[in-house]
C-alpha cells in the first residue's frame, strides 16, 4: 500500500520513538495507569478526570492517550447528554449520528481527552440484555452504518474512537465468565460484519469484550484479535481491553491485545514473560507501533477548531442537537386518532407515573453522563401548558390517580424502566479492581428479569383507562417492552427510550403536533417472550445461532406486535415506481415517495435484499440500505439507494471464503418493512 507523505512522516517518527525507548518504557505504553486512585478520589465517578489509558513516553515527550467514555455523551464534567444510542438508532439518521459524534469530539477535547469509548455496536440479540440501550439495534447493517457515523464524527476532532465490545457481548450479568459458542456462518454473517463496517470506515481502536468465544476469552482470543481483525480485515489500529478482568494472561499481548486497561495488573508480568520466552520481544514493538501510529496520525493533523475551550461543553448548539435527536427518535407505536392532542381542547392534562418526574437518562454505569440539567417529561408538559393545567398521580395511589384522570381532558402515563431495572451490572469495589467482601457495593442494573412493565405500572394504566379519557402511554426503556396485557385499554403508545437531557422538551412538541413522530423501531417487539431466542442471564455457556430479531420472526412465520422498522406519523406516505438494476459491482435502486397528508414530516425508506437461498439458507430479507427524507404535504421525492454486491455474499464454512450466489435477488423497497415493493435483479 502506498503511503502519503504525512503517513510516512508518522511512520518515521514512530520508528524513532521505538528506537529511543527502553523495554520498560515500551511495556508501560501497553497499559493504563492511575485509574484506581482517580476513581477513589472522585468518590466513584467514572471518568471524572481524563484517564491515562495507554501510550506515551514521558522521558521522550511522547503524549499519552487520555480516555473518556460515553455512548450517550462525554462522561467527564457536565457534558451534553444525548438520547441513548438505541434511541438514536431509532432515528435511522446517519447524518445526525455523525453530527452527534462531532459534538462529542469537541467536548472530549474540551475535557482534555483524546481517546473515546463511545462507539458501542454489540448486536441486540434479546431485549432482556441490560445494556441494550448502549447499542443501536438488532440489525448488523444498521449497527455498522450508525457506528461508523459516530466514530468518524468523533475522530473529525482528532480523537481516537474505539469500537466495542469485540465480540459477541450481548449479555450483562454473565459477561465476565460466559462462553459463547458460535459457528462460522453466524460469527461472520451476523455478529462481526458491523465491526468490520466500522473498522473499514477508519475507526482507529477496538475494545475487546470480557466474555469467551468458543472457549477463549476475547481479550486473548487470537482467532478474533489477530486472524480475523488483522489477518482477514487488515486492521492497523490498536486493541485495548475492557476495564478490570479483561485480561487473564500475559499471552494476551501475543494474541493481539495491545493495551491492558485500566492498570497493568496482568501486563506487570509481561517483562518476565519475555524473559522466560513465553512472549516474543517483537510483540511489544508491534503493539507500540500500532498504538503510536494510530494516535499520531490523528494528533499530528491540524485541529478543525483553533481551541477547545470549556464553554463548548453543553453549548447551545449541542443542546439543540440533543433536542433534535430526541424529536427524531421517539416512535409512535399505536394511535387510534387520539394524537396529536388539540391544544385548545386540553385544558387539563393528567400526567401519571413516578417516571414522569424522574431525571431518567439511562443507566448509571460507564455510559453515564452528568449534564448541567435534565428536562423531565413533567417539566416539559408544565412548560407547554402551564403548571395549573397539569394534574398529577402515580402508581403509589391508584384511587388518586383515577380521580385525577377523571378530572382531565386527556391522560399521559409514563411507564418503563430506570437504572435499577436495566443497565451495566456493577458488583464489588471497582476502585480496588475486584469484588471486595470488605467494601461491597450494592449491585445495580443488569439484565432484565421481565420483558413487560412492572405490575404496579400496569395497574396504573388500567386505572387511567377506567376514566374514559384518551390515554397515551409513554414508554421509557432501552429495548422492546411487551404490551399485550394492557395495549387494548389505551389510545396511543409512544416508545421514548431514554431521551436525554432535552427529552422533556421534545415530548410536548410531539404530543401536540408541532412535530410529527418519525422514529422507527430498531428492533422487533414480540407478542410473546417465547418468540425471542433463549436467554438466561446467569448462564455459564450459551450458543448464538444464525437467527434472531426479524430474521427469526420471518423464518418461523411469527407475527410480531411491532416489527423492525415500524413507526407511525401524523401523515401518510405513498410509494411507487420502485426500480433496481445491477451496475457493475453494485445494485442501484430508486423509489418515489410522496407525502399524502397535510403535515410535513420525515419518512424513512428501507432497502432489503432477498436471496435465492439455494447454495445456503439465508434470511428471507436482510437490510442493506436506509435513508431519511423530509417531505412537505403533497411533495414527492426520488430516494436513491446503492448496495455493493460484496455485502450480499455468504460465508462458506468449508472453504472459509465469501461467495455471491447467482440468480434472482429480490430488492424490497418501502417505508414499512411489513409492506414493501419488490423488484427482481438477476445476479
Amino acid at each position: 500500500m502506498r503511503r502519503t507523505s504525512a503517513a510516512a512522516a508518522v511512520d518515521a517518527r514512530v520508528e524513532a520513538i521505538l528506537a529511543a525507548a527502553t523495554l520498560d518504557e515500551k511495556i508501560a505504553m501497553m497499559s493504563g495507569r492511575g485509574f484506581f486512585a482517580q476513581f477513589r478520589a472522585s468518590q466513584g465517578r467514572w471518568c471524572a478526570e481524563p484517564y491515562r489509558a495507554g501510550g506515551g513516553v514521558d522521558r521522550l515527550g511522547v503524549p499519552a492517550l487520555y480516555f473518556t467514555d460515553g455512548p450517550r455523551g462525554v462522561s467527564g464534567g457536565n457534558s451534553t447528554c444525548f438520547p441513548s444510542s438505541m434511541a438514536r438508532g431509532a432515528t435511522f439518521d446517519a447524518d445526525l449520528e455523525r453530527r452527534i459524534g462531532e459534538a462529542m469530539g469537541v467536548e472530549i477535547r474540551a475535557h482534555g481527552c483524546n481517546f473515546s469509548g463511545a462507539v458501542c455496536i454489540n448486536l441486540l440479540r434479546h431485549p432482556a440484555w441490560g445494556r441494550a440501550q448502549e447499542t443501536y439495534g438488532e440489525d448488523p447493517w444498521h449497527l455498522g452504518v450508525m457506528g461508523a457515523s459516530l466514530g468518524l464524527g468523533i475522530q473529525a476532532h482528532n480523537v481516537v474512537a474505539s469500537v466495542k465490545h469485540f465480540a459477541l457481548n450481548s449479555m450483562e450479568n454473565a459477561r465476565f465468565h460466559i462462553d459463547v459458542s458460535v459457528d462460522e456462518r453466524a460469527l461472520h454473517e451476523v455478529y462481526l460484519p458491523h465491526f468490520k463496517h466500522v473498522i473499514d470506515a477508519g475507526v482507529g481502536s477496538v475494545m475487546s469484550a470480557y466474555n469467551r468465544v468458543n472457549g477463549e476469552y476475547c481479550g486473548q482470543n487470537r482467532a478474533l484479535l489477530t486472524d480475523i481483525l488483522r489477518g482477514e480485515w487488515g486492521f492497523e489500529g490498536f486493541v485495548h481491553s475492557d476495564w478490570i478482568k479483561g485480561v487473564h494472561d500475559p499471552y494476551a499481548a501475543a494474541a493481539g491485545l495491545d493495551v491492558e486497561n485500566p492498570e497493568p495488573i496482568v501486563y506487570a508480568k509481561l517483562a518476565a514473560a519475555i524473559e522466560d520466552g513465553s512472549v516474543a520481544p517483537e510483540v511489544v514493538d508491534q503493539a507500540c507501533q500500532r498504538i503510536l501510529r494510530t494516535q499520531l496520525r490523528l494528533t499530528d493533523r491540524q485541529d478543525p477548531l483553533p481551541a477547545y475551550t470549556p464553554d463548548l461543553v453543553a453549548s447551545e448548539t449541542h443542546r439543540a442537537l440533543a433536542l433534535e435527536a430526541a424529536l427524531k427518535s421517539m416512535v409512535l407505536l399505536e394511535n387510534d386518532g387520539a394524537l396529536p392532542l388539540a391544544r385548545q381542547r386540553t385544558g387539563k392534562l393528567a400526567v401519571l407515573g413516578r417516571l414522569a418526574a424522574l431525571e431518567n437518562t439511562g443507566d448509571n454505569g460507564s455510559s453515564r453522563v452528568h449534564p448541567p440539567y435534565v428536562v423531565t417529561f413533567l417539566q416539559g408538559l408544565q412548560a407547554e401548558l402551564g403548571e395549573d393545567a397539569i394534574l398529577r398521580g402515580d402508581e403509589a395511589d391508584l384511587v388518586e390517580a383515577r380521580r385525577q384522570a377523571l378530572a382531565a381532558d386527556a391522560v399521559v402515563v409514563v411507564a418503563g424502566y430506570t437504572a435499577e431495572e436495566e443497565g451495566e451490572f456493577v458488583e464489588g469495589d471497582v476502585s480496588l479492581g475486584m469484588a471486595s467482601p470488605d467494601e461491597p457495593v450494592s449491585p445495580h442494573g443488569g439484565d432484565r428479569l421481565e420483558l413487560g412493565l412492572p405490575a404496579d405500572q400496569i395497574a396504573l394504566i388500567r386505572a387511567a383507562s377506567e376514566s374514559g379519557r384518551p390515554v397515551i402511554v409513554v414508554l421509557v426503556g432501552g429495548a422492546a417492552i411487551l404490551v399485550e396485557s394492557w395495549r387494548d385499554r389505551v389510545n396511543a403508545i409512544i416508545h421514548a427510550f431514554y431521551p436525554g437531557m432535552e427529552g422533556g422538551r421534545a415530548l410536548p412538541r410531539l404530543l401536540f403536533g408541532q412535530v410529527s413522530p418519525c422514529g422507527r423501531l430498531p428492533f422487533t417487539v414480540a407478542r410473546r417472550a417465547e418468540d425471542y431466542p433463549f436467554f438466561d442471564r446467569d448462564a455459564k455457556a450459551i450458543t448464538y445461532d444464525y437467527w434472531h430479531g426479524y430474521t427469526k420472526f420471518d423464518r418461523e412465520g411469527l407475527e410480531p406486535r411491532y416489527g423492525f422498522g415500524h413507526g407511525l406519523a401524523y401523515t401518510r406516505f405513498g410509494y411507487r415506481a420502485a426500480a433496481a438494476r445491477r451496475q457493475g459491482d453494485r445494485i442501484e435502486a430508486t423509489l418515489a415517495v410522496t407525502n399524502l397528508g397535510a403535515m410535513a414530516a420525515d419518512d424513512t425508506v428501507f432497502l432489503f435484499i432477498g436471496f435465492p437461498g439455494r447454495a445456503a439458507e439465508r434470511p428471507i430479507k436482510l437490510l442493506r440500505g436506509f435513508e431519511r427524507v423530509w417531505l412537505e404535504p403533497g411533495q414527492t421525492k426520488i430516494v436513491r439507494l446503492s448496495v455493493e454486491l460484496a455485502t450480499l455474499t455468504w460465508r462458506d464454512p468449508t472453504t472459509h471464503d465469501w461467495k455471491l450466489e447467482s440468480g434472482p435477488h429480490r430488492v424490497m423497497l418501502g417505508g414499512d418493512p411489513a409492506d414493501l415493493l419488490e423488484v427482481i435483479v438477476d445476479l
